[in-house]
């Protein structure tokens, strides 16, 4: 199976006009971007990760000149995919739409710490959603992000994020067979003191990379309002998605 390590050009699959909950507070569009670092089991963007070359990208000048016209309407950006993070032009442009007055904010798996680091230091980002897949446990993890994960590039992400002064939320979805009890509590102490810790309900109503997964059954509401309260103490907030 193809895994993408790096694109040169920032390769647009798909825009969405309009959100009022991919950035919290704020109204902006979406953005995706073609190709992944991971082969999450459960990820059902399944194309845009597995056989981005076949979605026909979008010329960035057409997306650029969306947003100019919608600027008015528009508080920011989010930017997700895939995985931005794997595009080398990404830094060149977020520019362009910050230029605009756009607030930018980036979803990210964390598994490409030098283009974050890049991204943070040059201040081209307002936001930024890390998911956190599962505890930090090499074998764990792995299973969860569907590659052999370095876990040292996950925590050094993590590090990243905790010391900018960038705003930022830490997410897990909460899937059965991949998370658990103890590994939110693992979660909840190694990213202890952090700002924002978000729980997404797992869903199974889409195709996804492991089509096993269709079949599981997500935590019924209590237990998802149980594992939030074994959490909560451990961070200043925390929020509970569906």
């Amino acid at each position: 199976m193809k895994i993408f390590k790096s694109i040169k050009m920032v390769e647009i699959k798909a825009v969405q006009k309009v959100s009022l909950l991919d950035y919290p507070g704020k109204v902006s569009a979406i953005i995706f971007l073609g190709g992944c670092n991971f082969r999450c089991p459960f990820c059902y963007n399944v194309d845009i990760v597995l056989n981005p070359e076949k979605i026909v990208s979008i010329d960035e000048k057409i997306v650029l000149e969306f947003l100019k016209k919608r600027k008015k309407f528009l508080d920011g950006v989010c930017i997700t995919g895939g995985e931005p993070t794997i595009h080398k032009d990404l830094p060149e442009f977020i520019r362009k739409i910050k230029a605009l007055g756009l607030l930018v904010k980036l979803d990210t798996n964390g598994y490409e710490p030098e283009m974050l680091k890049k991204l943070l230091d040059k201040k081209l980002i307002d936001y930024v959603a890390m998911d956190i897949k599962t505890s930090l446990n090499k074998e764990r993890y792995s299973k969860a992000a569907g590659i052999n994960v370095d876990l040292s590039r996950i925590k050094k992400s993590i590090d990243l994020i905790r010391k900018s002064k960038v705003d930022y939320e830490f997410r897990t979805t909460v899937v059965p067979g991949l998370v658990n009890e103890n590994d939110l509590i693992e979660i909840a102490r190694a990213l202890k003191g952090s700002k924002r810790y978000v729980l997404q309900q797992f869903l199974n109503d889409k195709k996804m990379i492991d089509k096993r997964f269709n079949k599981v059954k997500p935590y019924p509401q209590k237990v998802l309002e149980k594992f939030l309260k074994l959490v909560q103490p451990f961070f200043k907030e925390v929020e509970l998605r569906a």
